[in-house]
């Protein structure tokens, strides 16, 4: 059993032992008091800045230089509040596309796919925005944090994920612009698409194959238009919020129907 610590000391504690987040019932045990006790003997400490609760029975010590923000980034925390409550999940959309460098402007909140309903919410300065998905059949890999890991998207899977749900990546140009940029990332393969192209809807292989044939000069894409035009016999649309049609692109299989205007 550790040693006890008083409650003034145990954010300070916690953070030169490593531990980026404590249970309620690792609290009781480290202050030698009861579970129901601990929300007491922590509250001036809260107050103070020095922990925060971003879900009901997990505690984060807030390292010095984020007390005044009321909390650690939410991409510091994430692994945390997704394992407490049993949730498997992968930061993804323009947040994964960020931590990727492919995002010009920061993402509003951290999006984030979870594999059952959990409510949005707002810890310290992040806004935490929850999508339920089939979390499971998507690849991601462990980006490093101050005290473990997050789970984020591949590149492909993020590249297929905004060209999916276009709303979640605040519309098909701003789409665009993080395809083409995650496109330029160092461990993306068009291999990668191909792979995961069935665990997307048609339109998403669509839309990330003709953008990148049309505003990047890859000359690898064959695979991928061959597995996006197979898919199913009707042509998606390029933008779904856009009832026009427009022009088929037969390779794509894919209705153009708006101009795009990705940033360069």
């Amino acid at each position: 059993m550790e040693d006890r610590v008083r409650a003034p000391e145990l954010a300070d504690w916690a953070l030169a032992h490593g531990r980026g987040s404590l249970t309620s019932a690792e609290v009781a045990q480290l202050l030698g008091v009861s579970e129901d006790q601990v929300r007491q003997r922590l509250n001036a400490p809260a107050r103070r800045g020095e922990w925060v609760q971003p879900t009901r029975g997990l505690w984060v010590p807030v390292p010095p230089e984020y007390r005044t923000w009321g909390a650690p980034p939410g991409i510091e925390i994430i692994d945390a509040m997704m394992r407490h409550r049993g949730i498997g999940y992968y930061v993804g959309w323009l947040s994964a596309a960020a931590l990727y460098g492919a995002a010009h402007q920061a993402p509003q909140a951290l999006q984030v796919a979870v594999n059952r309903h959990i409510r949005d919410r707002v810890v310290g300065r992040t806004r935490f925005s929850f999508a339920q998905r089939d979390v499971a059949s998507i690849p991601s890999i462990d980006h490093p944090t101050r005290d473990g890991i997050a789970r984020v998207s591949t590149v492909a899977a993020t590249m297929l994920d905004v060209a999916d749900d276009l709303l979640l990546a605040a519309g098909i140009d701003n789409a665009a612009t993080v395809i083409i940029e995650l496109s330029e990332h160092d461990s993306f393969e068009i291999a990668q698409l191909v792979q995961l192209a069935p665990s997307f809807p048609a339109a998403a292989s669509r839309r990330v194959g003709w953008i990148l044939s049309e505003f990047t000069d890859r000359d690898d894409l064959a695979p991928l238009a061959r597995t996006a035009s197979s898919a199913i016999a009707s042509a998606s649309r390029l933008d779904p919020h856009n009832a026009d049609g427009g022009p088929i692109d037969n390779r794509w299989m894919l209705s153009i129907n708006r101009e795009l205007e990705p940033e360069a």
